[in-house]
C-alpha cells in the first residue's frame, strides 16, 4: 500500500471532480490546510441580539433575514437539493417536535453567519465557549501531528450541532474546520442551556444526536481498521447519501461534495495516489460519477454491496433500511 504520507500529486489539490479531469483545482491560500499548515482563525462576528431574549420568546419572533460577512467574495452555492430548514428536518428524524419546537429552531438558525473554506471555527487546545450549528456546507473535525499529518474524524453536515455537551469541556482536543464555505450559527453555552430545559423534545433529539456521532466515529474506525480502500471510501459515500438525503441536501443518488482528493485521503487514512486508483475503480464499475462539485451514485446498491454498508449505526428508522 502506498504511505498515506506521500507528498500530494497535482490531482489533490482540487475538488474530486478533477480526477476525471472535469473541474479546476482550488487555489490555496498560503495558511490553507495541507498537512503540516493550518486554516486561518474564525473573526467571529457579534451573537445575534435573539439569542439572549428568553427562549420561549423565539417561538414567536418574526424571522429576520439571514445576515452576510461582506469580507467574504461569495456564499456557497445554493443547493439543488436543499428544501427545508436542515436542524429541524435532522431533529424532527430523533422524535416528534411541537410547533413551538420547530419555531424555536426556525429562530435561532435564521441569523447564520457566512464562512469561508478552510477556516478554523475553533482550534484544539481553545476555551470551548458556544456550539455551533452548521446550516449549508461541509465542516470537519480533525487533528495534527507535530509532523504535519492529519487526520479527518468526522464530517460536519447541515443540520448537525457540534459538540452539544462542551461546556464540560476547559479546552477543546480538536480543532474544527470548513471544507467548503459555510453558513453557521454559534449558540452560546448559557442559551443552549435554556433550550435544552426549556423545550425537552429538542433536548431529546439533540441527546440522541450526540450519541449517533458517536457511533458514526465508531464506523469510521472499523473503516480505517477493517476496509479496503476501495470499500472504504464506498462506505463514506454511501454514509454521506443518507444523511444528506434527511436534511434535504441530496436527491435519491446525487450530492454536492465540495471536498478536495487530499481531504478525502486524510479521511479515509489513504495517499492521494491510492485515492486516485480508487475512484477510477469506482469509475469503471460505473458505480459513481464526479463532475465538478457533484457525486453522483449511478448504482446505490451496487455501491452498498462493495461497502458492506448497513446504515443501523446512524439510527435513522425507515431512512435506514431504504
Amino acid at each position: 500500500m502506498a504511505s498515506r504520507h506521500a507528498q500530494p500529486d497535482k490531482a489533490g489539490t482540487g475538488y474530486l471532480g478533477s480526477v476525471a479531469g472535469l473541474a479546476q483545482p482550488i487555489e490555496r491560500n498560503a495558511k490553507s490546510n495541507m498537512r503540516g499548515s493550518r486554516a486561518r482563525p474564525w473573526n467571529r462576528p457579534a451573537e445575534p441580539t435573539c439569542l439572549h431574549e428568553p427562549v420561549t420568546a423565539l417561538a414567536v419572533c418574526p424571522t429576520d433575514a439571514s445576515p452576510t460577512n461582506p469580507d467574504l467574495p461569495s456564499p456557497p452555492p445554493t443547493p439543488r437539493f436543499h428544501m427545508s430548514n436542515p436542524l429541524v428536518r435532522k431533529l424532527e428524524g430523533f422524535g416528534l417536535l411541537s410547533d413551538a419546537d420547530r419555531a424555536v429552531l426556525e429562530r435561532i438558525s435564521a441569523n447564520a453567519q457566512l464562512i469561508g473554506q478552510r477556516v478554523d471555527m475553533i482550534r484544539e487546545g481553545d476555551t470551548p465557549d458556544g456550539v455551533i450549528l452548521i446550516m449549508e456546507g461541509i465542516a470537519c473535525r480533525q487533528k495534527h501531528r507535530a509532523n504535519g499529518a492529519r487526520q479527518i474524524t468526522a464530517y460536519l453536515l447541515p443540520g448537525d450541532a457540534c459538540d452539544l455537551d462542551v461546556a464540560l469541556l476547559t479546552q477543546m482536543d480538536h480543532t474544527i474546520t470548513t471544507l467548503s464555505a459555510c453558513r453557521v450559527v454559534r449558540l452560546p453555552l448559557d442559551f443552549v442551556k435554556r433550550l435544552t430545559d426549556e423545550h425537552p423534545a429538542i433536548a431529546r433529539s439533540l441527546r440522541l444526536s450526540s450519541l449517533v456521532d458517536e457511533a458514526t466515529l465508531r464506523e469510521w474506525l472499523v473503516n480505517v481498521g477493517c476496509r479496503s480502500a476501495v470499500e472504504r471510501i464506498a462506505h463514506l459515500f454511501c454514509e454521506l447519501l443518507i444523511r444528506l438525503q434527511v436534511v434535504g441536501f441530496a436527491s435519491e443518488d446525487s450530492y454536492e461534495f465540495p471536498v478536495t482528493q487530499l481531504d478525502l485521503a486524510d479521511t479515509v487514512g489513504l495517499s492521494n495516489v491510492h485515492v486516485n486508483r480508487s475512484l477510477q475503480e469506482l469509475r469503471r464499475q460505473g458505480v459513481i460519477e464526479l463532475k465538478g462539485r457533484t457525486l453522483k451514485i449511478l448504482d446505490v446498491q451496487r455501491l452498498k454491496s462493495i461497502a458492506e454498508f448497513n446504515a443501523n449505526y446512524l439510527h435513522l428508522g425507515a431512512w435506514a433500511t431504504a
